[in-house]
């Protein structure tokens, strides 16, 4: 029985498929989960850069499937949480308790907030980022909006309006880590407070800044 004709023109050996085209919505797919795991720390960021552009210039499914071959299945399996992100998620809150977003929540592409006299926390640090940018859209007033970064993410306050209001902003940086989600600030806080800083170390990591020994001479 002769064998199928393969993309490139040419018969393919018995029982073999031909490679199949990957799809603008295949190379999406594999970019986010390359930014998921680059954000888990299982790739540095010259490894994400490469990868990146070697997903973004693909041109068979095989060649996607590669990139993704030596990440664990925890990691890959976030790609069912990728078709859940949503378009917006909207907070409400008046006078009722604490809302918190902490652990592996899934990052929408935009967030309304509209509290009053509601504390809301975001965590980042473990969270689930498909996309470079969130917007968040403010109609808050009272309490305090924390949101707790990590390295790779930046927070822009720039287009938020405060009345009576203060903003301490501590960003989670350093030079090797690119950065794969710009957070921008929109909108009015009336009353409040914005905190953005990175997680709080635990009591072991602060041990471990101890020097293992006196200074000679001390």
């Amino acid at each position: 029985m002769p064998g199928e004709i393969s993309p490139t023109g040419k018969n393919s050996a018995p029982g073999s498929s031909p490679e199949l085209r990957a799809s603008h919505a295949d190379r999406d797919r594999v970019v986010d989960v390359l930014r998921i795991a680059a954000g888990d720390g299982l790739l540095s960021a010259d490894e994400l850069d490469e990868r990146l552009e070697a997903a973004l210039s693909a041109r068979t499914v095989n060649e996607l499937t590669a990139l993704t071959a030596d990440l664990p299945a925890v990691s890959t399996s976030t790609g069912t949480a990728v078709a859940e992100v949503k378009d917006v998620l909207r907070i409400e809150g008046i006078h009722s308790g604490a809302v918190e977003r902490t652990g592996r929540w899934i990052v929408p592409r935009r967030l309304e907030l509209a509290t009053a006299w509601c504390e809301v926390t975001l965590d980042f640090t473990q969270a689930v980022i498909t996309q470079d940018t969130l917007r968040i859209d403010m109609n808050t007033a009272g309490k305090k909006l924390t949101l707790i970064t990590k390295p790779g993410i930046v927070v822009d306050a720039g287009a938020l309006s405060l009345v009576h209001s203060k903003i301490k902003i501590h960003q989670a940086q350093d030079h090797e880590t690119p950065i794969m989600l710009r957070v921008e600030l929109v909108g009015t806080t009336t009353h409040g407070r914005v905190v953005v800083r990175p997680a709080r170390r635990t009591l072991g990591q602060w041990l471990l800044r101890r020097p293992a020994s006196p200074p000679a001479g001390g």
